[in-house]
């Protein structure tokens, strides 16, 4: 079975959007990050449980779910 993801406790997933990009302030660590808005919208997928099972399996999306777990954005749950 795939690994699953959370929202890291604490993020509200504030964020700006235009022209693709998207600045995202972290709660938890207090840093601001520069993301494309698809990633974004997996934040908010990952935040609104509308992910389906078979999602989980796209090694595409598991590693960057990792990349945003460097960042303290997500983590396995």
């Amino acid at each position: 079975m795939a690994q699953q993801w959370c929202i890291v406790p604490g993020q509200s997933l504030r964020s700006r959007s235009w022209n693709g990009q998207s600045v995202l302030y972290n709660e938890v660590s207090g840093a601001t990050h520069l993301l494309d808005e698809q990633v974004l919208e997996l934040l908010l997928a990952l935040r609104d449980g509308s992910l389906e099972a078979e999602d989980w399996a796209d090694p595409a999306l598991q590693q960057t779910l990792a990349e945003l777990a460097k960042l303290y954005l997500v983590h396995p749950c």
